[in-house]
């Protein structure tokens, strides 16, 4: 017999003063039993990013499926935010890339994120709607610690820090830009 997800509910605060967002979003997550902790926040990181009414977490698990992990849809259903996790394949983000207007890649592991993009750099240069995040691993661990079934999370994101809290404690992260979309029309 399978092992079932668990569902993970989180009432994640958000107050972005890089983009002046602050809202409250009741979230629902299905963790699957090979998800790690760290997996997760890396989840929760990039929704509180990249929050906005319309973003919404797929059923699926796997970056490899059809559709993305975490979106963002216009109305009309067109991708507006295709969000990854991990260290996708590069032919996988290329079709990514096609499909939505914007895509973003959170990756994590402090061994795999270096090989993964010393091998990809070259080729996902190209994509100019392509954003890499990295998530430091020991900081990803360190906030990892605030995972339980039942969250109340605060995020607080100031000039690229993230500041999560709870009543269990407080964990930092600085994310690191990889590569960022590329504004320059002539690129």
């Amino acid at each position: 017999m399978a092992t079932k997800s668990t569902i993970i509910k989180v009432k994640l605060e958000i107050a972005d003063m890089d983009r002046h967002y602050y809202q409250d979003h009741p979230l629902t997550l299905a963790r699957h039993p090979s998800e790690t902790d760290q997996r997760l926040m890396a989840r929760i990181v990039a929704f509180a990013l990249n929050a906005s009414d319309s973003l919404s977490f797929s059923s699926s698990l796997s970056s490899e499926d059809d559709e993305p992990e975490l979106s963002d849809k216009s109305l009309t259903g067109e991708i507006n935010l295709w969000v990854a996790f991990g260290t996708p394949d590069e032919k996988w983000l290329r079709k990514a890339s096609n499909r939505a207007r914007e895509v973003q890649v959170f990756a994590y592991g402090t061994h795999s994120v270096p090989v993964w993009w010393k091998q990809n750099e070259k080729a996902l240069t190209r994509y100019h709607n392509l954003k890499i995040w990295e998530l430091p691993e020991t900081e990803l661990a360190d906030a990892a610690q605030l995972v339980s079934r039942g969250m109340k999370l605060q995020c607080n994101i100031s000039e690229g820090q993230i500041w999560l809290s709870n009543d269990a404690g407080s964990h930092t992260l600085e994310p690191l830009v990889l590569k960022d979309f590329v504004t320059d029309s002539r690129a």
